[in-house]
């Protein structure tokens, strides 16, 4: 058996052209063009790139786009201050700190700064308290963690029903880990939550119909971890150097193995990191529709 490829790349395409069509629905209807904020705070070479790329594809799909990029000696204070202008601004229905941030700052500070409404990465305590007490049925009519929401989204376009099934999420993070346990619940999974200290963690993926692996180290999840036909959504991205001196990326799953076993799996990279970017612009229009009223 060779597994099926999830393509990511070619998912969150499909994603921000349905995203399109619904901004430009918005603007036809209601004069309102979605504003996504990105906050970028000191000169980290990764969070560069990433809000970058969110700022293009915010544009390409017909969204305003405010990026706001401050020194690295920014005070909490001042960075708290501008949340509080982009909360109060009618152009801006999403807002985005990029994280991580200097060491002055307290993420879990800035993060309650931000309008719950407008957290469109789906940090905030209160989302995540909504997506908690979300029963199967209910609308996702807030915003949800980007990444998590990528994966669910993969799983939907790759399986014909996610009820009933066995899902092991590896890794208990509040960006990860935790959001797309509860997503899971939430289609009717039968889900197991694990971790690096979980007993013979092996045996419990091989029960599993879908793994997700988010712990991000590089190969743990070997090829014989996983239950044949499996699907399987590999979150890690791990930068591992190679003989020659150069680096390449790497998910948390043993991808050469676990293709001859499983029957759908995302390659790293190309799988869920392109969602992620796409999942943001979706909360973000999400977050527009709901600020008129509709949707």
């Amino acid at each position: 058996m060779t597994a099926r490829l999830i393509d990511g790349k070619a998912h969150a395409e499909a994603l921000r052209a349905r995203i399109a069509t619904d901004v430009a629905a918005l603007k036809a209807s209601h004069g309102v063009v979605p504003g996504l904020a990105v906050v970028l705070v000191g000169e980290d070479p990764a969070s560069q790139v990433y809000v970058r790329t969110k700022g293009h594809q915010t544009l390409d799909v017909g969204m305003a786009s405010f990026e706001h990029k401050l020194a690295a000696d920014t005070s909490e204070a001042d960075l708290l201050a501008l949340i509080a202008r982009l909360n109060a601004d009618p152009a801006v229905h999403g807002i985005l700190v990029q994280l991580p941030l200097p060491g002055q700052l307290t993420p879990n500070t800035v993060i309650l700064a931000i309008d719950p409404d407008k957290d469109v990465d789906g940090l905030h305590p209160v989302n995540a308290g909504r997506l908690a007490q979300a029963a199967p049925g209910d609308p996702l009519d807030f915003p949800v963690s980007c990444t998590p929401l990528g994966c669910l989204m993969l799983l939907q376009d790759t399986l014909p029903s996610l009820r009933g099934l066995d899902a092991i999420v590896i890794g208990r993070s509040v960006l990860v880990g935790k959001p797309v346990a509860q997503l899971l619940l939430r289609e009717d999974c039968t889900v197991t939550m694990a971790h690096s200290r979980s007993r013979d963690l092996a045996a419990l993926c091989r029960r599993a119909d879908i793994v997700v692996a988010a712990v991000g180290r590089p190969g743990m999840v070997g090829g014989d971890w996983i239950k044949p036909g499996a699907t399987v959504i590999d979150v890690g991205i791990n930068r591992v150097a190679l003989p020659d001196g150069k680096t390449r990326l790497v998910g948390d799953v043993d991808f050469a193995a676990a293709l001859e076993v499983a029957g759908a799996i995302t390659p790293v990279p190309g799988g869920v990191g392109p969602m992620t970017v796409a999942c943001l612009l979706h909360n973000t229009v999400r977050a527009a529709w709901k600020r008129v009223g509709a949707k």
